[in-house]
């Protein structure tokens, strides 16, 4: 194949001239025993039994292979070839995301080892690589059934079923080199000052120099800003001699670029703030009704990895064609240029783990969880789109036994603690422990009954809570119902037994009329700050999607679009 699959750069955010994409044809074996490290294919196995297409994990049809059945172990092997000249500085290797236990070798020689599957990882190989031809080896091990990892919607039976769907393991995003200098920028963060038109920077650098941030808006100088530092962290402040203000529907992006010595980093910020204020939740000091959309981030010939850049852009617009204002990103931490574009559409997001899998009634699952989950928040902090997180999804009994509740709340706590500007919901839907938002999950089909759930906290009485049984719902915070509808409707008319919400409706009007309920009933409760509609395509053989699976509409949008985006009644 001459195109390299996925050529764009994977991180806008920090973004080198010297970068070299290593997607495209790999060597690549199964290792059912996950024996392979016993008999050393690190050191130089050359008999690889396949080729695959990276970055499409070898479930999807797209890397050549196709594979469904469980996989526990998978070997990659490519040799790439460094001139002299590349081997000055320092070489960074970058994986997007591998599912889920990476080994890597370079030239034989174990350059490290990450374990998560959905979160990006760099080894620093300057030491491990010569003039010439280099190998590196990877190998991932994968189980989704051990209860030790987080799988999310990963189907944990042989067949898709329910809404559990194709399994993905090895890598499946972007791999690349990076070629810095001695001294570089290591990570960034920013700190929008709405107030002082200013943005707080603190970045860590390695080695002696000087840092140096230019910021531009449409092209046009607006501020610039630099520290000397010796190595470690820097912090400054960034002053800004115009003011755009990122908010929905309008992601007003600045340019910024960062130099450390002969380092140099392209990068982007927004200027957007959110804060909880009683039960409104402000963008902007502004209440702003969140209509969002489950999204699970599913495609059909990639699994997990969307096919092409043109994909990620395509699922934001028909979202918002739509009339969704944003979207729960569920149970997927999802790539950084999804969110680059989320963030040049102003498109609202909540960032979530696949906590699906874990046994989270384990206080141990801790120890699996939080170090990927803290990488997650590191990782995509700068985007603007993201509004708040939630690490957890449905805590269900596992195995018949509860939740461990200090795990949860010891999750909050230290997404808290790492970034205090966004809110936390700790379980989405149920149980909560300890949260800023209330949310409840609801797929009561009839919307008269639905309303009238709702009607005692329209007028200002208690919240009525399908699972009050284990969770006391807290007055006086935000609260919205984060999954509801879940409408079945087959509109190609060949999987009739697919899974969704509820009894079919008969016709389409009747499909709208109930649609609408349920939303009418939700945007006039002045108590309500969100909705979130599930969902926004079909996935696998779950046919509750406002799209099919193939992103084809079902209904006329500008219908769906006229329901979801009238005025709310917590609305400025």
């Amino acid at each position: 194949m001459t195109q390299i699959p996925r050529p764009e750069h994977p991180q806008p955010q920090m973004k080198r001239e010297h970068w070299k994409n290593l997607n495209g044809e790999w060597d690549f074996s199964f290792d059912f025993g996950c024996s392979g490290i016993d008999q050393k294919w690190q050191e130089g196995k050359t008999d690889w039994e396949k080729k695959i297409l990276v970055p499409f994990c070898p479930e999807s049809d797209l890397s050549g292979i196709g594979y469904k059945d469980f996989i526990p172990g998978v070997w990659y092997h490519r040799t790439i070839t460094l001139t002299g000249e590349e081997l000055k500085g320092d070489l960074l290797l970058h994986f997007g995301a591998v599912d889920y236990d990476a080994r890597v070798w370079i030239n034989g020689v174990e350059a490290g080892r990450h374990q998560g599957g959905y979160v990006s990882f760099t080894f620093n190989i300057t030491k491990l690589v010569k003039k010439g031809e280099n190998d590196i080896t990877l190998f991932a091990a994968d189980d989704v059934r051990s209860g030790k990892q987080p799988k999310g919607k990963q189907s944990h039976f042989f067949y898709s079923i329910g809404c559990d769907y194709t399994r993905t393991t090895g890598i499946w995003q972007t791999v690349w080199l990076e070629w810095v200098p001695e001294s570089y920028i290591e990570k960034v963060q920013y700190y929008p000052n709405l107030a002082e038109a200013t943005l707080g920077i603190k970045a860590v650098v390695k080695g002696q120099g000087t840092l140096e941030t230019k910021a531009f808006y449409g092209g046009e100088p607006c501020g610039s800003v630099s520290a000397k530092s010796e190595g470690g962290t820097v912090t400054m402040t960034l002053p800004l001699s115009r003011l755009e203000k990122w908010e929905p529907g309008h992601g007003r992006l600045y340019d910024l670029t960062l130099t450390y010595g002969e380092d140099k980093v392209e990068s982007y910020f927004g200027m957007r703030e959110v804060r909880l204020d009683g039960e409104k939740f402000l963008i902007n000091d502004k209440s702003v009704f969140q209509r969002l959309v489950l999204d699970q981030g599913f495609y059909p010939d990639g699994i997990y990895t969307a096919p092409t850049e043109e994909a990620l852009v395509k699922d934001v617009e028909l979202s918002m064609a739509a009339g969704f204002n944003g979207a729960r990103l569920h149970q997927k931490v999802f790539e950084p240029l999804f969110l680059y574009h989320c963030d040049k559409a102003g498109y609202l997001v909540w960032g979530e783990q696949g906590c699906w899998g874990l046994d989270y009634s384990n206080p141990a699952a801790l120890k699996y969880f939080l170090p990927e989950w803290m990488e997650a928040l590191e990782r995509d902090f700068n985007h603007p789109a993201i509004i708040g997180w939630c690490p957890f999804n449905e805590t269900w009994d596992y195995e018949g036994r509860r939740q461990d509740d200090s795990l949860l709340a010891n999750v909050y706590k230290m997404t808290k603690l790492y970034d205090t500007t966004r809110p936390c919901i700790d379980t989405s839907g149920h149980y909560h422990v300890v949260t800023d938002i209330y949310d409840l999950h609801d797929y009561e089909q009839d919307p008269a009954k639905f309303a009238a759930t709702y009607e005692s906290f329209k007028q200002g009485g208690d919240l009525e809570d399908n699972h009050g049984y284990r969770q006391t719902p807290v007055k006086g915070i935000p609260t919205f119902i984060s999954e509801y509808g879940g409408i079945k409707w087959d509109e190609e008319g060949v999987e009739k037994d697919g899974w969704g919400y509820g009894e079919v409706p008969a016709t389409k009007e009747e499909f709208l009329n109930r649609y609408k309920g349920l939303t009418d009933a939700l945007l006039d409760n002045p108590h309500m700050f969100a909705f979130c509609y599930t969902q926004l395509y079909d996935v696998e053989q779950e046919l509750n999607g406002l799209y099919t699976y193939e992103r084809k509409p079902k209904f006329d949008m500008d219908v769906i679009k006229a329901i979801n985006a009238r005025k709310a009644a917590i609305e400025d």
